[in-house]
């Protein structure tokens, strides 16, 4: 099965990007991913999540300004959540670099994993940008049952997404 591929809809350091796979759209089953943990293991997404609500943040880089932001401010909210919600920040980062940054951010609540050996994530979620090989910024909101019920693609990457609308979904999505 070919993989569609889209120019215009994002700009990376000036340069337009080349866009891998559709976008997600709510309602539609959430495709499983591979994703690589930390501890360098290799698994898929949703067996790790099993049974919970997930917010899936895609970022370009755990060591910029606005991800570190995000990442953190994720952190700081899925205490509030509770253990029903999974929080999964996906970066093309490595995962010692991913390990090493949550270290000294201090972030414990949310799950880092990298998507740098398959792009198995990028490509699934339409976030993969072809010539710079990183994530453009978007979040996603999956129920239990892997139906999305909230999908966000940032306009630019220096854009965070609304906080607000994303925790709202997950509540509505715990069915609180």
């Amino acid at each position: 099965m070919a993989i569609n591929k889209r120019k215009g809809l994002i700009k990376f350091a000036g340069q337009e990007q080349t866009i891998v796979g559709d976008d997600i759209v709510v309602g539609q089953k959430a495709p499983d991913f591979t994703i690589q943990k930390n501890d360098w293991s290799m698994s898929k997404a949703f067996k790790e999540t099993k049974r919970k609500v997930r917010i899936i943040a895609a970022v370009p880089s755990l060591d910029t300004s606005v991800c570190d932001r995000e990442t953190r401010r994720f952190n700081e909210e899925a205490a509030k959540l509770g253990k029903d919600v999974a929080i999964m920040v996906v970066s093309m980062d490595l995962p010692v670099a991913q390990k090493r940054w949550c270290g000294a951010a201090g972030v414990e609540q949310v799950m880092t994993v990298s998507d740098t050996v398959k792009s198995d994530f990028g490509k699934k979620y339409g976030v993969l940008m072809e010539e710079v090989r990183l994530l453009r910024r978007a979040v996603f909101v999956v129920d239990k049952k892997r139906i999305v019920k909230y999908a966000a693609y940032m306009p630019t990457n220096g854009d965070e997404p609304n906080y607000e609308e994303v925790l709202a979904a997950a509540t509505a999505a715990l069915g609180k």
